[in-house]
């Protein structure tokens, strides 16, 4: 479908890097754009296909009607100029993952997992599962391997699991999966998406052109879940941590459709959004006829992922744990309900303008709040006005040192930002890693 087209990529990061790369495969004619200078061996690399690179502030200049499509990266607004300028010409806009869903093998089994929370961690237990039952499965999306990559990596009749954000959704087309997974839904990234129902909108698109004999996995105590997709044609299994679905739990232990699969004393992982996860895996495992064995043996060893409520260290009595992926206060919401003891949480981070009063009656075990980036002055604003102690700073690092000096003995150290990184790093994985380089420093 994209062979032989003349191709406008907004933004290389790893998305328009990969799909340059398999686009000059298919004989395009290539221009990519970014506002910032690249990594020197890629751009030589891609030099090499014929891939034509250009830094500049002004990319809608370079667009013209010769152009076929404009690729853009999934964090680009869809109000950029670029976009805008490609409507005016007539110029589709899609992204990474609509062109690579055009060159996967014959018979490619789409797992996709899309969700204001939990999405990282499902699609990874998910594909761990996959892995151990012996199946030909690939870890793909959001997650951090672009499907462009993996291309080349794939046969016919494989499977490949994918994390999806609603920034990637909203640019696709063709895009079919044959098992979407919605986790939930809360009002989140509303600067990039406006309102809240378009951002719904665009996480329906997972069960875009679903039939009967596709599958969406469908969270049933979620209202807005629920209500959303209501008219779509896949088969629904409805999960809960909380009442009686598909997949439910009663008596400590999961069940699936009346059978018991595991007690909750097998799973390394705790907290009902955790079980609710695993539900999901549990449901798209059966699918695939994985023993209970199987998933017995996964989720005893699965210990959580990286950046999601990760524990980094025990020092002179504190715990530090990194949940950098918290971008939102419904995230941080679920990290503070994880922990017991007293606990000083660090906040901050890109400033979206969202209110920080959704954690108040979360609070009840913070003793205090350490505040740092753009968000600062805002944080602390709420602290004080709620009687919460706050000290403000320039960055993690000295939030991180701050906290640590104000800690006491058998008391946690929480990194569960409630913002997104962006005003001081290019991703939550390089805060993450961050403030874990700060935390393995301290003495």
């Amino acid at each position: 479908m994209y062979d032989n087209k003349k191709m406008f990529i907004l933004g290389m990061a790893r998305s328009g890097y990969e799909v340059a790369k398999l686009l000059a495969k298919h004989n395009c004619q290539i221009l990519i754009t970014d506002m910032k200078e690249q990594d020197q061996d890629k751009v030589e690399e891609l030099h090499q296909l014929g891939i034509n690179l250009i830094i500049t502030d002004t990319p809608e200049e370079l667009l013209d009607d010769k152009f076929d499509y404009v690729v853009k990266n999934p964090g680009i607004k869809v109000d950029h100029k670029v976009c805008l300028k490609a409507e005016k010409l007539k110029i589709p806009v899609i992204n990474e993952l609509e062109v690579a869903y055009h060159y996967l093998p014959k018979n490619t089994k789409i797992v996709a997992i899309t969700g204001s929370n939990g999405k990282t961690t499902t699609t990874t237990i998910t594909y761990e599962i996959l892995k151990e039952a012996n199946l030909a499965v690939h870890l793909g999306g959001n997650i951090g391997f672009p499907m462009s990559s993996l291309i080349d990596k794939m046969n016919e009749n494989e499977i490949i699991v994918i994390e999806l954000s609603a920034q990637q959704l909203h640019d696709f087309y063709d895009f079919k999966t044959d098992i979407g997974i919605l986790t939930n839904l809360t009002p989140v990234h509303l600067d990039h998406f406006k309102t809240y129902e378009n951002y719904k909108r665009c996480k329906k698109k997972i069960f875009n052109h679903h039939k009967s004999s596709d599958l969406a996995i469908l969270n049933g105590n979620d209202a807005d879940v629920v209500e959303l997709t209501k008219d779509i044609k896949s088969t629904k299994v409805y999960f809960s941590a909380s009442k009686k679905c598909d997949v439910y739990i009663l008596n400590d232990a999961i069940y699936y459709h009346d059978e018991e699969i595991i007690k909750l004393d097998d799973i390394r992982v705790k907290g009902n959004h955790n079980y609710e996860n695993i539900m999901c895996a549990i449901v798209v495992a059966k699918q695939f006829n994985i023993s209970n064995e199987i998933i017995k043996e996964v989720l005893n060893k699965f210990s959580g992922v990286e950046h999601r409520l990760e524990f980094v260290k025990r020092l002179n009595g504190r715990e530090f744990y990194n949940d950098s992926k918290a971008t939102n206060v419904v995230s941080t919401n679920i990290a503070l309900d994880s922990f017991t003891k007293p606990t000083i949480l660090l906040l901050g981070g890109l400033d979206r303008k969202h209110s920080f009063d959704d954690l108040l009656p979360h609070m009840k075990n913070v003793k205090l709040v350490v505040c740092y980036g753009e968000t600062k002055d805002r944080i602390f604003d709420f602290c004080i006005k709620n009687k919460i102690e706050c000290y403000k700073k320039e960055n993690l690092e000295e939030a991180t040192k701050l906290a640590y000096t104000l800690s006491l003995e058998n008391e946690v150290i929480l990194l569960s930002p409630a913002c997104a990184s962006w005003d001081q790093y290019a991703c939550f994985e390089d805060r993450g890693d961050d403030f874990k380089r700060v935390v393995e420093e301290l003495k």
